[in-house]
């Protein structure tokens, strides 16, 4: 179907006031574009506890955000989108704020170090690290909570690698993966990627521009820590919650994770929302389908933990 209205009413905007292709830009100007649409978003919700916090990472530290309800009911980890070049804690905090008051979660979002200057692996061992950090940091406060990993676009490419490396380590356990239009593979030529009424403000050469950003070694773009719809083995992944847009060029490689899961024996609940676009679930305050996308998010958390609840 075609876009839906509001969502043909904000590029028309968008179009109108002059501003050129991602790809053209400078990674510093797109982080300039990520600003301009937090904006937009306005503020969230209030929640009863926001806690700024720094991970120890190898060369350095990554800051967290931790927002929080009075009794939370599972730690969600969250990595936002943006490519692994553009992205930051403030432009996911009306998000994250909406995540808690719809889930009763406790969100922590992580601020892994961005490409270029920080190419490939580094947003993944900084995810890491902040994963486990987070994992610590909860049970030093006397809470054991179900972990949640989940991200969008780039931000669902680390969830999906998080959720395989803790498999390969032997832990954290983790409760549930919550992709949103992930990266899963670096093929930038199968079907979504051509169709040229999914070049919108995500599009093909805007995903060039990250890739070479990010992994501009090809042969590095086909490990599972960089795609990981190239991994071999899913079994025994946690259940997945994921999340694709009709127009979108990362429509066909999230879906293709998504049944590779099932595949695998790995219980996954999908949608392909219709008539949206890539970026539609952040968009918050701004497009209808933000809305839709978080409710369709938060039932099945609230099912997931409902379902694995202790008894009394």
């Amino acid at each position: 179907m075609a876009l839906d209205e509001a969502t043909a009413g904000f590029l028309a905007q968008m179009a109108e006031s002059g501003m050129k292709p991602l790809h053209e830009m400078t990674p510093e100007e797109a982080r300039g574009l990520g600003g301009a649409l937090r904006d937009m978003y306005g503020p969230g919700p209030e929640v009863a506890h926001v806690v700024e916090e720094s991970v120890p990472v190898a060369g350095g530290s990554v800051p967290v955000r931790i927002l929080a309800p009075e009794a939370p009911c599972a730690v969600f980890v969250y990595y936002h989108g943006g490519g692994w070049v553009i992205g930051s804690l403030d432009e996911s905090d009306t998000l994250a704020r909406k995540i808690v008051e719809r889930t009763g979660a406790a969100v922590v979002l992580v601020d892994y170090r961005l490409a270029p200057e920080h190419r490939y692996p580094v947003a993944v061992e900084d995810s890491w690290a902040a994963l486990l950090w987070s994992v610590r940091h909860f049970a030093e406060h006397g809470t054991d909570l179900p972990l949640i990993v989940g991200g969008d676009s780039a931000g669902g490419n680390l969830a999906a690698i998080m959720a395989q490396r803790a498999k390969a380590e032997g832990g954290p356990a983790i409760a549930l993966q919550v992709l949103v239009y992930p990266v899963t593979d670096a093929d930038l030529d199968n079907a979504s990627y051509s169709d040229p009424s999914n070049q919108l403000m995500l599009s093909r050469d805007s995903m060039v521009w990250f890739w070479d950003h990010y992994a501009p070694d090809q042969a590095s773009r086909r490990r599972a820590d960089a795609s990981p719809l190239q991994a071999t083995d899913l079994a025994g992944l946690p259940p997945a919650v994921v999340l694709t847009a009709e127009h979108d060029v990362l429509r066909d490689e999230g879906e293709a994770y998504a049944e590779k899961l099932r595949a695998a024996g790995v219980a996954v609940q999908s949608r392909r929302f219709e008539g949206q676009m890539h970026g539609f679930f952040t968009m918050v305050n701004v497009l209808p389908g933000a809305d839709a996308g978080l409710e369709y998010v938060a039932e099945h958390i609230d099912r997931h933990l409902a379902s694995h609840a202790q008894p009394a």
